[in-house]
């Protein structure tokens, strides 16, 4: 595995990045700064809100490319790269198609706010881990503002409870479940791999030049556009037969492993 020639490092956050526990390593802060010295690009692509992955990042916040919302959005700096709305006349039929399914709770995710229904304390509770801003409303139909994706949370199970519903929306939207517990619902053209490839074309970073770490099924589409793709030892089974490579888990620095293979090349 020649890694000499990687000029950008990209990784989702949450099974990835982040272990258990949310947190990012010092370790993964220290090889940053030798990636840095070696001029190779770095980009957090997450499903999370654009503020709740700076404030992971803090101390790299202004050297690093944030892709959030799925892709939906990425900024360098205060230099806005992709945006890419959810068409407003699609957010009431999406909210119909999740009406019956119990025990669901859906987020209007904007650029920098996400909004909520004010019904359930124990649920905003859990959003603050993904979204450090956010405002409850009575009514998420009566919402005009532009967001980027919808996303649905279920306690138990996204894939089970979420998916088969809004399953149908497929192709005319990008339905994602992007997490044990999550469903995204945005633009066809809002995810991380569009992102991605707008990145790379401003940077005129090849494939061949560019390292991707990832967990769930939201990352499948920027996995495809890196040869050195990089499934967590925890990642989904689709995930794991998508990449090129495999890692330790989240849990076991399987980010920062390679990392340091990288920056010895």
């Amino acid at each position: 595995m020649d890694l000499s020639r990687i000029k950008m490092v990209v990784t989702d956050m949450d099974g990835t990045l982040l272990n258990s526990n949310h947190q990012v390593s010092n370790r993964f802060f220290e090889l940053f700064e030798q990636l840095k010295e070696r001029g190779i690009l770095f980009a957090a692509a997450s499903g999370r809100q654009y503020n709740s992955i700076v404030d992971k990042l803090q101390p790299i916040k202004d050297d690093i490319i944030v892709i959030a919302e799925n892709g939906g959005f990425a900024m360098q700096r205060e230099k806005e790269l992709v945006s890419t709305p959810l068409p407003m006349e699609h957010k009431n039929r999406i909210l119909d198609a999740l009406e019956n399914i119990a025990d669901i709770h859906p987020v209007l995710c904007g650029k920098r706010k996400a909004h909520l229904l004010a019904r359930s304390p124990e649920f905003a509770e859990k959003l603050r881990e993904y979204y450090t801003e956010y405002e409850l409303l009575d009514d998420l139909r009566t919402f005009e503002g532009e967001i980027l994706k919808i996303a649905i949370y279920h306690f138990e199970s996204s894939e089970k409870y979420i998916y088969p519903a809004v399953k149908h929306l497929e192709g005319e939207l990008k339905v994602k479940v992007s997490g044990a517990n999550w469903v995204d619902i945005s633009s066809p053209n809002a995810h991380k791999g569009f992102a991605l490839q707008k990145v790379q074309a401003q940077h005129n970073i090849s494939p061949q030049e560019t390292m991707v770490f990832g967990d769930y099924n939201n990352d499948l589409e920027m996995l495809a556009l890196a040869d050195f793709s990089f499934a967590m030892a925890n990642a989904h089974p689709n995930v794991m037969k998508a990449a090129n490579y495999r890692t330790a888990s989240n849990d076991d620095f399987g980010v920062e492993r390679i990392l340091e293979k990288l920056v010895k090349a």
